[in-house]
């Protein structure tokens, strides 16, 4: 087991153990700006904007609740940060099946991102985190830090496709689990859907990277 290895699963187990944290907090302050908003039930999902939404617009301005919101907010940097990783990819990795999987990360997150900014636009709600004092992103689960960014744009050849694919496992862990939540809780029917969409794609992205990680 490398020095890295060590350092990582270290800091994987400080992650799991933050996001709770961050889940709840987000929760906590969703739930008291909640008095702020006129006309607005989020436990319903009764709210001014559903009830004014035009025929044929998207069920994402229909019931929505505190989970769906926190889902959209959380799953946003996580999925920025992921195509922040991919796109380091360029020039630095030397593995064909890895550079598919990186293809398939920008054209599955990128667009998922617009919708989700789409649906807290609808929802009336902010399309970032509120600012938590002493939590950044990097406390979410599967999050790298900037000193693993900054380590991964380092590598190159067969070193950065080890890591990558090392980071990129424990990534996506991360989202499956926020997806996992939002199917459990979740109201909003397109939110649900897209959980779905995300736990699908990423445990097969993850076998594929295993199966890099695996090779001699």
């Amino acid at each position: 087991m490398t020095a890295f290895t060590r350092a990582f699963r270290r800091k994987s187990t400080r992650r799991i153990a933050a996001v709770g944290a961050v889940t709840a907090g987000a929760l906590l302050l969703s739930a008291c700006g909640g008095d702020d908003m006129s006309g607005m039930d989020h436990g319903s999902g009764n709210s001014s904007a559903s009830a004014s939404a035009e025929p044929g617009k998207s069920a994402a301005a229909g019931d929505f609740n505190d989970i769906d919101v926190n889902f959209a907010q959380m799953m946003i940097p996580h999925h920025e940060q992921a195509l922040e990783m991919a796109k380091l990819a360029d020039g630095r990795a030397s593995d064909s099946e890895l550079k598919d999987i990186v293809s398939k990360i920008e054209k599955a997150q990128e667009p998922e991102i617009e919708t989700m900014k789409g649906w807290l636009t609808a929802w009336d709600q902010p399309t970032e985190m509120p600012s938590m004092p002493g939590m950044d992103h990097s406390g979410m689960s599967g999050m790298m830090s900037d000193a693993d960014m900054k380590e991964l744009a380092a590598m190159k050849g067969t070193e950065f496709d080890k890591m990558f694919a090392q980071m990129m496992i424990e990534h996506h862990k991360g989202a499956i689990s926020m997806a996992e939540d939002e199917q459990k809780d979740g109201k909003n029917a397109d939110a649900v859907k897209m959980a779905g969409d995300i736990i699908k794609g990423q445990s097969a992205e993850v076998k594929q990277l295993q199966s890099i990680l695996d090779r001699p």
